[in-house]
C-alpha cells in the first residue's frame, strides 16, 4: 500500500510543509511587529473562498488573490495617513465579516465553514499535499533568495537604502510570501489560526537563537514539533486538530521562555 494512502501520514506531511513555509516568514513577522498584518491577510481568505465558490473558480488561486489584495489595500490605507493598527482593524474585520456573509448567501453550495475557520488537516488529499509543499518550496526559495535584503530592510531601512536596497520592494516580497503561506495553510490550521502559526514558533525560537538564521531554523524545528505534537494530541484526546497544533506551539513557547529566563539568570 502506498504510504500516502494513510490519512495520518498525509496530515503529518501537510503540517510539516506548512511549518517549513511559515517559520522563516514568521521571523520577519515577529521582527517587524506585523502579527496583525498576517492576521488581516488570513481573514481575507474567507472572502476569497466565497468568490471562488460563487464564481466556480479554484479555491487556492482565489484565496491567494484575496490575500494579496488585502495586503495591498492595507499598504495603500497606511500610505494615505491612516495608522497601521487602524487600517488593519478596519480591513481585517471587514474582510472576515463580508466573507462569512457572502458564504451564507451561496444557497446552492455546501460548505463546511468550520473547516476553513479552524482547518481540517485530516481531510488533506494528495492534491492538497502537493499544493502545500509546492507553496512551501516557493516561499522558502523566495525567502532565501531575498534574505539579505529582507533582513537589512527590517533591521535598518535607512542603511538598506544606502546599500542600494529598496525597503518598499522587500516589503512587497514579504507580502507576496505571506499571501502564499495563507493560501497553503488554510487547509491545515484555518483562517483564524494561521497568524498564530506564523508568530508563535518564531517567538518560541527567539530565546534559543543567537543569530537571525538560527532563529529561522529553530522556528522551523519548533513549528514541525508543534504540527506533529498537535496532530498526536488531537488523535489521542479527540480534540480539534488545528487548535491542538496551536496549543502545542503555545506550550513550546512557554517552555522556551522559561528556559531562556533561567539561562539569563545563570
Amino acid at each position: 500500500m502506498n504510504f500516502l494512502d494513510d490519512f495520518l501520514v498525509r496530515a503529518a506531511l501537510a503540517g510539516l510543509g506548512v511549518a517549513l513555509a511559515a517559520a522563516p516568514l514568521g521571523c520577519f513577522v515577529v521582527w517587524r511587529r506585523m502579527a496583525y498584518f498576517g492576521e488581516a491577510t488570513a481573514h481575507a481568505a474567507i472572502l476569497g473562498v466565497a468568490f471562488a465558490l460563487g464564481l466556480g473558480l479554484a479555491v487556492m488561486p482565489a484565496v491567494l488573490a484575496a490575500a494579496l489584495l488585502m495586503a495591498l489595500a492595507v499598504s495603500a490605507m497606511t500610505g494615505r495617513g491612516f495608522a497601521m493598527d487602524t487600517a488593519l482593524g478596519v480591513m481585517s474585520h471587514t474582510a472576515l465579516a463580508a466573507g462569512m456573509v457572502a458564504v451564507t448567501l451561496l444557497a446552492d453550495v455546501r460548505l463546511d465553514l468550520m473547516a476553513f475557520l479552524f482547518g481540517d488537516i485530516l481531510a488533506v488529499t494528495r492534491w492538497d499535499l502537493a499544493t502545500i509543499w509546492g507553496g512551501a518550496v516557493l516561499v522558502v526559495a523566495l525567502t532565501a533568495w531575498r534574505w539579505p535584503g529582507l533582513l537589512l530592510s527590517t533591521l535598518n531601512p535607512d542603511l538598506a537604502r544606502a546599500s542600494g536596497i529598496d525597503p518598499r520592494r522587500e516589503e512587497l516580497v514579504l507580502t507576496l510570501a505571506l499571501a502564499v503561506v495563507v493560501a497553503v495553510a488554510i487547509k491545515v490550521v484555518g483562517v483564524l489560526l494561521i497568524a498564530a502559526l506564523l508568530v508563535i514558533p518564531p517567538a518560541a525560537a527567539r530565546p534559543l537563537a543567537a543569530t537571525p538564521e538560527g532563529m529561522a531554523a529553530g522556528a522551523a524545528g519548533l513549528g514541525a514539533v508543534s504540527a506533529l505534537g498537535g496532530l498526536w494530541a488531537a488523535f489521542v484526546f479527540d480534540t480539534p486538530t488545528g487548535p491542538s497544533i496551536v496549543c502545542t506551539a503555545a506550550l513550546l513557547f512557554v517552555l522556551t521562555s522559561l528556559f531562556g529566563g533561567l539561562r539569563k539568570r545563570g
